[in-house]
């Protein structure tokens, strides 16, 4: 049996600053919800004119073809050359390339990805080239870890990150050295307090790997009246909040998912990102598979074990179908956070993967609160297949489950329980006594009895 906890007043997300305009924010957010395909935001920019935007993308003097360049509106692609051009409305802040596979992932000296260059507020023209350093192996074969809900509330959790998670990151990578390896950062990076990200730039040196970063709804400015600003600090520190790059046969795309309407969050992707991502995707062979990262679930049925008619809007994308549509043609996984709970399911074709959190219970003790140890994903790549496994901080890597004696559940007390955090519903858990196979245990929904004793109740 798989048991988990689903109490509403163990969620610290419930606590949000709400600052900005409530009465501009509500306005936004009832157009958004009353027709979420329909409704285009407001863009600002200090440029006053369109940009033509002119380079090159090279690896030791030699040009690379059909490398994907993007402002994140318009998308072309490098020529026989290498040589590209653009014209950008001026309204967006970065120009970014799509990674192509076989090369090395440019890193800024804080060791996050480098694959953006900011866009000039004055002149017409800009020139912007990129040389890229090839791999010294095939990346066909690479791997890359899902940090999701980091989400340091302050200094005392900022060093248990430091001194937890990443000694077992570096740990769990000397077993993959032969293999290319990058993290995802896979949103709440802070709960609140942007001034650390800094601290948090330097966690991700000290792994030795680049890497990516996806904006959560902690990762945002509250006192911010636009969605555009209220991610203007994130954008400083990790570049553009979506984007794509290539590794091996697989072509990874990150989104931002978090929309805020000036008094709140809901789970949106706006409609310039999703025209975006139809032209970046234009470029990728149907068929191939395609991995997105978002930090708010498309979809996730926490609902449904908490009894509720409905998912809440900022549990999941309102969207959603939108997206699905897009990645219709792939072999789509869709990898999140945001739930601090572990779930794997199938939503229109997308098998979506629902982390468990660096941080637990938010650092208030080593669980969060489905009994998922605080953790993070370990992702092994070959080909065009993906195969992974939760890694659970200061734990060997065969800690992949928790069993419970008979009376340990009160609602079950002649019941020994088995929950088996990163399973699958193709997954069959059978139980032995004494070395002889006794069947199949049976799935059903229930309470840890650990998450139960460390979190229920007002303390």
């Amino acid at each position: 049996m798989n048991a988990s906890l689903h109490t509403s007043s163990l969620n610290r997300r419930t606590f949000l600053k709400r600052f900005g305009t409530a009465s501009l924010g509500l306005f936004a957010v009832e157009r958004l919800l009353a027709d979420p395909y329909a409704y285009v935001l407001p863009t600002s920019s200090t440029r006053t004119s369109p940009v033509r935007i002119k380079g090159a993308v090279k690896s030791a003097g030699k040009a690379i073809k059909g490398v994907a360049i993007s402002d994140g509106i318009s998308v072309v692609s490098t020529k026989s050359d290498g040589t590209f051009e653009l014209t950008s409305s001026g309204h967006q802040p970065f120009i970014f390339l799509s990674l192509p596979a076989g090369y090395e992932i440019p890193t800024n000296p804080t060791g996050t990805a480098r694959f953006y260059n900011a866009i000039p507020s004055e002149g017409e023209t800009v020139r912007v080239n990129w040389e890229l350093v090839k791999s010294k192996s095939s990346d066909e074969e690479h791997g890359f870890l899902l940090l999701a809900d980091p989400q340091t509330l302050d200094a005392d959790d900022m060093r248990r990150f430091h001194a937890e998670t990443v000694p077992d990151i570096q740990s769990v990578l000397k077993t993959m050295d032969t293999k290319q390896m990058f993290a995802v950062g896979c949103g709440d990076l802070m709960f609140n307090d942007l001034k650390m990200f800094p601290q948090y730039e330097e966690a991700i040196k000290r792994t030795g790997i680049p890497g990516f970063q996806v904006l959560g709804n902690h990762d945002i400015a509250f006192a911010a009246t636009t969605d555009e600003e209220s991610a203007a600090t994130f954008l400083r520190h990790f570049g553009p909040s979506y984007y794509s790059f290539n590794k091996g046969e697989i072509h990874y795309v990150v989104l931002d998912d978090v929309f805020w309407h000036g008094n709140d969050y809901i789970g949106y992707i706006e409609q310039a990102q999703l025209d975006w991502l139809k032209g970046d995707l234009a470029l990728v062979e149907k068929g191939k598979t395609v991995v997105v990262f978002t930090h708010i679930p498309s979809y996730n049925e926490q609902y449904v074990r908490q009894n509720e008619k409905q998912p809440g809007n900022r549990e999941v994308v309102i969207n959603r179908e939108m997206l699905y549509r897009l990645l219709e043609p792939y072999k789509a996984h869709i990898i999140v956070g945001h739930m601090h709970e572990t779930e794997h399911l199938v939503d229109h074709g997308a098998r979506i993967h629902v982390c468990g959190a660096v941080c637990g219970a938010w650092w208030t003790g080593d669980i969060c609160f489905d009994g998922t140890p605080n953790g993070y994903g370990v992702y092994d790549v070959k080909g065009s297949d993906l195969r992974w496994r939760y890694k659970s901080t200061g734990q060997s890597s065969d800690h992949q489950m928790r069993l419970y004696a008979r009376g340990s559940d009160p609602k079950r007390p002649d019941e020994i329980i088995a929950n088996v955090w990163d399973a699958t519903d193709e997954w069959k858990v059978v139980w032995y006594e004494d070395g002889e196979r006794k069947g199949a245990m049976t799935k059903g929904r229930g309470l840890d009895p650990l998450s139960v004793k460390l979190h229920a109740g007002d303390q």
